[in-house]
């Protein structure tokens, strides 16, 4: 492949299997949600969040599913930033320690003016999942002894800007999740779950409450490609009016065809994509009134 190249349909979407054992089945499953959150692929889309979040299910661990367990679990389809995490806490802590190293990094940067030297604080406030989380920090050995709540995290870890992988112990045990910088944000993905906390000060944290929140567009008029594929067929006609359930155009993707129906009672204003046309995910394929 090359930049700015086109990667077909019919490309085989499958870059690699993970294959592990262990002394029984909880030990086999401990190991590859390990695994996983040690595999970095960036530039495309995979299934591994999904994977890692499967691994997490209680009803998988206990080996109690069966093939309609994601039509039961995830009737709207699968979103990373909504798996469950037993312990946000900790990943507040991770967030406000790598944000830490970066201050600290940017500290040292030799030839600034003198007298401009700046204190960094130790109290923090880290932005994840909607809430806020007070952080309190201090240095010591090898890492950083965070507060969060009533948790404590001694966090010791030899990471740097440019490796996604964080490795290193957290109260003793071993850790391993990938984190990126982002702005003020830091990207963390771990056991299947994609957030970007904020860490903030206090006094950011407390003006970024008073600020007008920025709602998405509205795409609820469109029909959306669910996924990349070759546009079969578009069932409809502009001006005409559809009930509920009834088909509306098909896709086909891997060899299989997706009939994509109205989920709701409307009459078609626009059609933005013919028949025989290559889709990416989310690209528009009929407007309603």
């Amino acid at each position: 492949v090359f930049e700015g190249g086109e990667i077909s349909m019919f490309y085989d979407s499958m870059i690699a299997k993970l294959i592990v054992h262990g002394s029984d089945r909880d030990d086999a499953i401990r190991r590859m949600r390990d695994a996983l959150n040690a595999f970095v692929i960036r530039g495309i889309s995979s299934n591994i969040p999904f994977q890692a979040a499967l691994l997490q299910h209680p009803q998988f661990c206990s080996g109690n599913f069966n093939t309609g367990f994601i039509a039961e679990h995830y009737p709207e389809g699968f979103d990373a930033s909504m798996v469950p995490h037993d312990d946000p806490g900790l990943l507040a802590s991770v967030a406000t320690f790598c944000r830490l190293r970066y201050i600290h990094r940017a500290v040292k940067t030799s030839g600034q003016m003198p007298g401009y030297g700046r204190q960094v604080p130790q109290d923090w406030v880290v932005l994840l999942g909607g809430k806020q989380y007070p952080v309190h920090s201090q240095p010591i050995q090898g890492g950083k002894l965070i507060t969060c709540g009533d948790q404590t995290y001694e966090i010791l870890s030899a990471w740097t800007f440019g490796n996604p992988l964080f490795t290193g112990s957290i109260n003793g045990e071993p850790i391993c999740m990938q984190v990126e910088r982002r702005g003020l944000s830091y990207q963390i993905v771990h056991f299947g779950l994609h957030v970007e906390p904020k860490v903030m000060t206090p006094r950011a944290a407390g003006l970024l409450a008073l600020m007008p929140e920025k709602l998405p567009p509205d795409m609820s008029r469109f029909l959306l490609s669910p996924m990349p594929g070759l546009l079969r067929e578009v069932a409809v006609h502009v001006g005409q009016e559809v009930k509920a359930g009834e088909k509306l155009a098909v896709i086909e993707a891997m060899k299989m065809e997706n009939v994509l129906k109205a989920e709701q009672d409307g009459k078609v204003k626009n059609i933005l994509a013919t028949a025989g046309s290559s889709l990416a995910v989310d690209e528009m394929i009929l407007e309603f009134e």
